[in-house]
């Protein structure tokens, strides 16, 4: 189990893959916020659970699935 509480606002969310899928806004409920500001938002909040995350790592969140399928499994609410 991961300890979310290490998950630093700012921090670049990647897939298992190594592509990167966002940035941290803040963690809420179980749930990672991604920055509507990044280039992969489209002017968006995104939301993934926190359950996704596989380890965090040189300041990065690493998740346990490609960049690919996390934005397929996202929501925007």
């Amino acid at each position: 189990m991961v300890d979310v509480a290490q998950i630093q606002e700012h921090a670049e969310v990647v897939g298992s893959d190594g592509a990167h899928v966002g940035t941290v806004d803040h963690v809420d409920k179980g749930e990672i916020k991604l920055t509507k500001k990044d280039a992969e938002a489209g002017g968006l909040h995104h939301y993934i659970p926190v359950d996704f995350v596989r380890a965090i790592e040189d300041g990065k969140v690493h998740l346990d699935r490609p960049a690919e399928e996390v934005k397929r499994e996202w929501s925007t609410s």
